[in-house]
């Protein structure tokens, strides 16, 4: 049996022995990037240097990263969904390619020194070509070099096995995929790798970033090639021990094992509430590393704080399923908080604010729920005169909509009043809600920022001196929390307690603008970090950093550990104006700014 932590460090120890640099995971949170709310792949911090900025560590990389996805969180309670997660990865940023990578990853993967899994039970899939990009003819070739027989590799379309680009232009090429055979029975005669049946598991994927779309739809081959790899550990454990489910891997067992002390309830033994302490355990798993990052959200109304809300409600619905009380549900985040306190110490650093947090969205969402079943009795005398009895399910779902009231509660009162509740209904008023949702939340990531272009990378250079600008007028105190840059506009999120005089934001954008003037010049040095900090480089609060740092010098007015990019000259900056500042959370403040 292959544990959890096993896996993460044979996987890391294999790539540091082919000479790749172990760099440290980030944040949840992605920096500087307004298409998505969380980081959604291994791959995402990487973005930039994918695209041509070079990294501190050098060409060949690995790290372990954690990562959280919204698409499927109405689908978790199943025996393979997640919402959090942990990906293993390593790069080539212009370094080895396909030769390497593929050979490598069937090392790994079949060496009696590592995972030793038996060449019959490994499929891959490779891209089929189309009339825009051939074949991948050279993946299937080293494929068969290695010992994969020619009828377990599939050549499939751009939907299965092509990468990017994530906008209308950039870096792009084919993936090769590798697939683990359960021994299940093929659901049809045509069942492949691909399928979703559960006959053929993805446990990698290797994408060969070759080429590059131009603004007129056509593909040109990329000078600088890189390679980037994916593999999930909860999903790669579960297979490698032949467990039927994700949460059969020892890091979930050890979690349902204090489920099932405090809600005195097996499991294992029930289907029903095997999904309610599946949810438990996923969902508190990703609130406490939402909670515990370094750029921590709070449970709110909008965006991220919004995904982070519903995961802590739909846990309490399931804890009351169970009969957890609310100190039974602080406790089962202390065992996830203990079993990761080694990796990410942040989380038992902010231990005390994960339970505060936790607990006050818990009494929340009882006065929530006393709210719901106050408007449930004003509409009870109009719904006993419904001579079918029916709760319409577009009420239901207002309900649960508007007050947050779950379905199975409404299903409850309806009951003791003599009425049953449209599933039908609510379950298409849900899904339409849900597909909106999806659209609005869990777009397509496009890199650190909204893209590259010179106006994005002036944005991007004019919040340095936004930072130190507001350092200088408010204080020392003043650390940046986050920031969403895109090709119109700045949003800079930042530690304050009041809001600021206009006096201070005039202030601010003088000497802003007055840096612009000056013509300054827009420099960079790798650095190792230690070194950075003893320069007195600003970095942003709480991120994890390499041990050799990107550090920026604009003139002598700003030094800042950043990974870019950046503007040469300031010159190219134009006018800095404030067009907004407000709250954005507790101690937190947001200013939204343009350049003309």
């Amino acid at each position: 049996m292959i544990t959890y932590k096993q896996l993460r460090d044979m996987y890391i120890q294999f790539f540091k022995s082919k000479q790749h640099a172990e760099i440290s995971g980030k944040s949840l949170v992605p920096e500087n990037d307004p298409t998505v709310l969380f980081t959604t792949a291994g791959m995402h911090p990487l973005v930039p240097y994918l695209l041509g900025e070079v990294h501190p560590e050098g060409k060949r990389l690995t790290d372990y990263q954690k990562c959280f996805r919204t698409a499927d969180i109405d689908e978790v309670g199943d025996a393979s969904h997640l919402t959090f997660f942990e990906m293993l990865g390593n790069w080539s940023l212009g370094d080895y390619f396909k030769e390497e990578s593929i050979a490598w990853s069937f090392e790994f993967l079949t060496s009696p020194q590592y995972l030793h899994i038996p060449i019959e039970k490994l499929f891959v899939t490779v891209f089929e070509g189309d009339e825009i990009v051939a074949k991948d003819e050279e993946s299937a070739h080293i494929w068969k070099k290695l010992g994969i027989a020619h009828d377990r590799i599939y050549f499939l379309p751009r939907s299965d096995n092509w990468w990017g680009p994530a906008g209308e232009t950039g870096p792009c090429g084919p993936d090769t995929e590798i697939f683990i055979d359960t021994g299940k029975e093929k659901c049809s005669p045509t069942c492949k790798p691909g399928c979703h049946c559960g006959k053929y598991v993805e446990i990698w994927n290797n994408v060969f970033m070759q080429y590059e779309k131009t603004k007129d739809g056509s593909f040109i081959p990329l000078s600088r090639k890189c390679v980037d790899t994916g593999m999930g550990v909860e999903r790669t454990v579960a297979m490698l021990n032949g467990f039927k489910s994700v949460y059969d891997i020892d890091i979930f067992q050890e979690i349902l094992k204090g489920i099932s002390q405090f809600s005195n309830t097996a499991y294992g033994k029930d289907a029903v509430l095997d999904t309610s302490m599946r949810i438990i355990a996923d969902h508190l798993r990703a609130s406490c590393f939402i909670l515990g990052d370094p750029k921590s959200v709070l449970p709110s109304n909008l965006g991220a704080g919004y995904v982070l809300r519903r995961l802590i409600r739909r846990t309490i619905r399931h804890c009351k399923k169970l009969n957890i009380n609310e100190q039974d549900l602080l406790h089962i985040a202390s065992i996830i908080i203990e079993q990761n306190r080694d990796l990410y110490p942040e989380l038992l650093e902010k231990k005390e604010h994960i339970l505060k947090e936790l607990n006050t969205e818990q009494n929340k969402f009882f006065e929530t729920l006393r709210k719901g079943e106050q408007e449930y009795e004003k509409l009870l005398p109009n719904l006993l005169k419904n001579p079918n009895k029916i709760i319409p399910g577009r009420l239901a779902f207002r309900l649960y909509d508007t007050y947050g009231f779950p379905f199975e509660l409404t299903e409850e009162l309806a009951c003791e009043s003599g009425l049953t509740v449209d599933k039908q209904g609510f379950d298409e008023a849900f899904k339409k809600h849900q597909e909106l949702s999806r659209a609005g939340s869990e777009q397509t990531f496009k890199g650190g920022l909204a893209d590259h272009s010179e106006a994005t990378t002036a944005y991007h250079t004019a919040t340095h001196l936004l930072h130190k600008a507001l350092r200088l007028v408010l204080g020392e105190h003043v650390e940046q929390r986050g920031s969403n840059i895109t090709a119109e506009r700045l949003r800079f999120d930042f530690t304050h307690f009041q809001p600021m005089t206009d006096e201070q934001k005039k202030e601010v954008e003088r000497i802003v603008n007055e840096q612009i003037a000056a013509h300054l010049p827009v420099t960079m040095e790798t650095m190792p970090l230690e070194d950075a900090k003893k320069a007195g480089a600003m970095a942003l609060f709480g991120e994890k950093y390499e041990s050799i740092v990107k550090v920026y010098r604009i003139g002598d007015f700003s030094l800042e550990v950043c990974g870019g990019p950046h503007v040469t000259n300031t010159e190219s900056l134009g006018h800095f104006r404030i067009a907004k500042e407000q709250s954005s959370s507790a101690g937190v403040r947001r200013i939204r700014a343009v350049l003309e």
